[in-house]
């Protein structure tokens, strides 16, 4: 088959080393396929037309350390209360970033 001999002592860790690098790559085209398709479908999945334009956008301006959403409750946030403002950049030691 493709003009291997199989039989052959003298090329057969060379066919069988062809042999394990033809599956590696394979394997790695087939995880990369994958990983496209996953993508794909999380973009069809964020843009899907029966997302509420205005609820998306007060869920991500709500988005922060205390808060989740969870599909039973809705937007529900970890410590019960108001969301805290953004704190300032901490400044270095002689006043810098």
């Amino acid at each position: 088959m493709f003009g291997v001999n199989w039989n052959d002592p003298q090329t057969l860790w060379l066919n069988y080393t062809n042999l394990g690098l033809g599956l590696v790559v394979l394997a790695c085209i087939g995880v990369v396929a994958y990983g496209f398709a996953v993508e794909i479908a999380a973009r069809m999945r964020k843009t899907a037309p029966d997302v509420d334009h205005e609820v998306r956008k007060l869920l991500d301006s709500m988005q922060g350390s205390h808060t989740f959403v969870s599909p039973e409750l809705g937007l529900t946030m970890a410590d019960g209360g108001e969301p805290e403002p953004p704190k300032p950049p901490k400044k270095g030691p002689r006043g810098t970033n």
